[in-house]
């Protein structure tokens, strides 16, 4: 990597803020637009906006990990302007620099081709996801621990997924006594959880086992506790969502019936920020090389 890459950090949280610190010391500059309430020590670290930033030097852009939405907007947890990512501000940093997010949105997907820029994922990588699991994981206790009246040893917990993060969670739940039954829809998964020792469900079964979960947890980017599902649920029961949006829970579903539920983007920013933004730091350095 040369040391004369110069990296906008676009929006963000507190991730971000390890990120810059891996970083400072490796690159000519960084400059961050979205950062005005955020206490930067670096000399080579420099708040812009989105009008004043020299985008000419911009080789490579960090966007908020979650991505960007339809309406264009960067979120950032340090500034309470209205950061907008257009077509306009792309186009202004060098023809080839590369966009880096989390996750692809739709609306990045089309800035990247409208702009002619390489959009990379840092969480379609497995090792970002796997590392990524841990905290999300943790998340997830902690709140399964904080909104339930009954202890995780002996509760019954059900997994829906068996992915990067349905794995995690899996082995940290059971780790403190919990029963755990995971839902697969694969035969290879499904030996998989026989063989370290859960108890693999097929969706055909979902609806007869359901009713008698404590807590529900959802990995699934799609639509799978739907309004019949949640209607069996017991009323004490407990949904954890953490599918990017749109989610997987009928979210209306479950508040009519009172299913208590949580919906926790971006749960490792909350738990664990310096760890989940030394994962993305390191993984840029990598990446920048």
């Amino acid at each position: 990597m040369s040391h004369n890459h110069v990296l906008l950090i676009i929006g963000g949280d507190f991730r971000q803020l390890e990120v810059i610190r891996i970083l400072a010391p490796k690159l000519s500059k960084i400059y961050l637009i979205g950062f005005e309430d955020a206490s930067i020590p670096y000399k080579d670290v420099i708040k812009v906006t989105g009008q004043t930033a020299p985008l000419h030097e911009v080789d490579s852009i960090l966007l908020p990990i979650p991505g960007i939405q339809d309406n264009g907007i960067a979120e950032s947890t340090f500034s309470k302007e209205k950061i907008i990512l257009t077509k306009e501000l792309i186009n202004k940093t060098k023809p080839n620099s590369t966009i880096y997010s989390g996750i692809i949105t739709p609306f990045l997907n089309q800035l990247a081709t409208e702009t002619n820029r390489q959009l990379v994922a840092l969480f379609a990588r497995n090792d970002v996801a796997i590392l990524n699991s841990i905290p999300t994981a943790e998340g997830a206790l902690m709140l399964a621990i904080k909104h339930t009246d009954i202890t995780i040893h002996n509760a019954n917990v059900l997994v829906l997924g068996f992915g990067r993060i349905g794995k995690t969670i899996t082995r940290l739940f059971s780790a403190v006594g919990a029963k755990v039954t995971v839902l697969v829809n694969k035969k290879e998964d499904e030996a998989r959880v026989m063989e370290m020792g859960f108890h693999p469900l097929l969706e055909a079964s979902l609806e007869s086992t359901i009713p008698s979960q404590h807590i529900v947890i959802n990995t699934i980017p799609a639509l799978i506790l739907t309004a019949t599902l949640i209607k069996k649920m017991s009323s004490d029961a407990l949904i954890i969502d953490l599918a990017s949006k749109p989610g997987g829970t009928d979210f209306t579903a479950a508040k009519k019936h009172n299913i208590q539920t949580l919906w926790p983007l971006g749960l490792p920013a909350k738990v664990a920020p310096r760890t989940a933004g030394t994962i993305i730091g390191k993984t840029l350095l990598e990446l920048l090389k």
